[in-house]
């Protein structure tokens, strides 16, 4: 552990200020030293108020391994950035350079982020961009299941976080007071000879912090983010924490499928009428069902239509 991260420990263990005298005698070096390692964790994000008799923390949003890992995620399997091009990318890039699986890589900014068939997205820093990389072993007809985890997963977290009530728009959109707020993107690479897959990568990028009038005008309308126009009672770690803490218990019960009964209940697609489009042809019909697979059922005029999540997208929902 650096001199700045036993800092950091001593003054978040003790809530109240903390003399550099004392941080000096307890780590062995000099009041100076203590001085500079305070300055540089002030440059890397963290909030320390000065006081003529010493230091005291105060609550920072700093993305920290320590704070995010799990019993499923260690420190040593989370990856963190400052910028990256897309953590889909490293992610990708750590999978063929054999990297143990699961591992979560996080960004504070991306600048070329995207989502479903290629479509760009807005990036703005001090937000949640992260990559899950996992190794299941498992055929493709299985893909879409791990999308519905993560949005499961990630529409409890800012439940519990907010008190409020997400909703999911098949297959991959979280929805907070009617707007878009969460993206999921789930990628998969197959072993040639057994036809299972060999990776997953699931993709999030999370509106957590943002004014209304920062999005472009072409979004205000639709999108949104978890803690508008105000300071976040939670930090993105202990959000980001929660999520795949919430993900590798609903992988632990998948047998069960218990994650289809939450991912049906919060769907606001589910009883109302979609249009889409599928192999060149324009339908509109009610949504009736999701199956165990993922699949959304949308009873048409030209009969009864399935529709898988790699294929198709909704171009409307009333």
């Amino acid at each position: 552990m650096s001199t700045k991260q036993k800092i950091l420990a001593i003054l978040r263990q003790d809530n109240g200020i903390v003399s550099g005298e004392k941080l000096a005698d307890t780590l062995g070096i000099s009041r100076t030293a203590i001085w500079k390692a305070v300055r540089e964790l002030e440059k890397m994000g963290y909030h320390i108020e000065h006081f003529p008799n010493g230091y005291r923390y105060l609550t920072s949003d700093v993305l920290e391994k320590e704070l995010i890992s799990n019993k499923a995620l260690p420190t040593s399997s989370i990856f963190i950035k400052e910028e990256t091009e897309s953590t889909m990318n490293d992610a990708k890039v750590a999978a063929i350079k054999q990297q143990t699986a699961p591992a979560l890589f996080i960004a504070e900014k991306q600048t070329g982020g995207h989502g479903r068939f290629g479509r760009p997205f807005f990036s703005p820093t001090g937000q949640i961009y992260m990559s899950l990389l996992l190794a299941p072993n498992q055929t493709f007809a299985e893909l879409p299941q791990y999308t519905i985890l993560a949005a499961v997963a990630l529409s409890l977290a800012i439940d519990h976080h907010t008190g409020k009530q997400t909703q999911i728009k098949w297959v991959n959109d979280i929805y907070l007071d009617g707007k878009k707020i969460c993206g999921i993107l789930s990628e998969a690479t197959s072993d040639f000879e057994t036809g299972q897959i060999k990776h997953v990568i699931l993709g999030c990028g999370i509106n957590y912090s943002i004014d209304p009038e920062s999005f472009p005008e072409e979004l205000q309308a639709k999108a949104g983010s978890i803690f508008p126009q105000e300071n976040p009672p939670v930090t993105r770690n202990q959000l980001i924490q929660l999520i795949w803490q919430y993900f590798f218990e609903l992988v632990e019960g998948l047998p069960n499928k218990e994650y289809l009964d939450v991912y049906r209940k919060k769907s606001f697609v589910l009883g109302k009428t979609v249009q889409f489009s599928q192999q060149g042809v324009a339908y509109s019909g009610k949504a009736t069902k999701i199956t165990d697979t993922g699949e959304l059922v949308v009873q048409t005029n030209q009969g009864v239509k399935t529709l898988s999540s790699g294929e198709i997208s909704l171009e409307a929902i009333y």
